[in-house]
């Protein structure tokens, strides 16, 4: 599955959040959105899974037009993974990623013993199946996000969008979580705060400033000192880390 999103611009009243973005992510590709806060990744997120609809542009799946696509239709095809989950009502692991089986299921249809073995492989796959009987408000950070990506799993979308998963979380949970992701085969479309797991992670890059994107390639092209000065305001040295042989930023002061 192809996501393609063309000329895409959202506004909130007189205020332009992004505009004219033109991506495209891959099949089973890992891309990541990088920019300064406030520079539009999470609306770009929103609008590539009908979160918002874009007040121009087109958003497609292959080549259909997503805005055409029912909201289950659309559920079948993409998950998302947010920051944070906010719940009125408090729910078991269990439960929290039964709820991802709901776009498969047709009204008043039961639970068939298929869905209960794909909710069980997705626990299992994220570690989480000896906490399934939890409260899903008791668990940690990590492990909240380790349940939303069974939630995903279970799913069975074909694309997983994140906006910045590893928000929060220490540097443990931030490498056990998008190294998880990186082994899904599927299709990964995430906001990354921090530009080394963003290197060391995703396949290609979009660089996000003022609602624009300004630079787009693999890490090893996108992530330059006079691109990182540019956009984050920020002198590095960049470096070939000799144990990960990936792009590594070493930060040496603000201007």
């Amino acid at each position: 599955m192809r996501l393609t999103l063309k000329d895409v611009a959202y506004s909130i009243q007189d205020t332009t959040i992004i505009e004219d973005i033109s991506i495209q992510i891959k099949a089973k590709q890992f891309v990541g959105l990088i920019g300064p806060n406030g520079s539009g990744k999470s609306t770009l997120l929103k609008t590539a899974c009908r979160i918002l609809k874009p007040d121009s542009g087109l958003v497609h799946l292959d080549e259909q037009n997503l805005y055409e696509l029912s909201p289950k239709q659309t559920a079948k095809e993409i998950s998302v993974v947010s920051q944070e989950t906010s719940l009125t009502f408090d729910f078991s692991v269990q439960e929290m990623v039964w709820m991802g089986r709901h776009p498969h299921k047709r009204l008043f249809q039961t639970d068939t013993q298929e869905d209960r073995m794909i909710v069980e492989a997705s626990l299992r796959r994220v570690g989480m199946n000896r906490l399934k009987e939890r409260s899903f408000m008791s668990l940690s950070g990590g492990e909240k996000q380790r349940v939303l990506i069974a939630r995903a799993l279970a799913q069975e979308a074909n694309m997983i969008v994140l906006d910045e998963p590893t928000n929060h979380l220490d540097i443990h949970h931030q490498l056990q979580l998008l190294d998880l992701v990186k082994k899904l085969d599927v299709t990964i479309l995430a906001a990354i705060h921090d530009l080394n797991l963003a290197a060391m992670f995703c396949d290609y890059l979009y660089v996000i400033q003022n609602g624009k994107v300004v630079s787009s390639g693999t890490p090893e092209t996108v992530l330059t000192t006079v691109l990182i000065r540019e956009v984050f305001g920020v002198e590095t040295e960049i470096m070939i880390h000799p144990i990960t042989h990936k792009t590594h930023i070493i930060f040496l002061t603000h201007i």
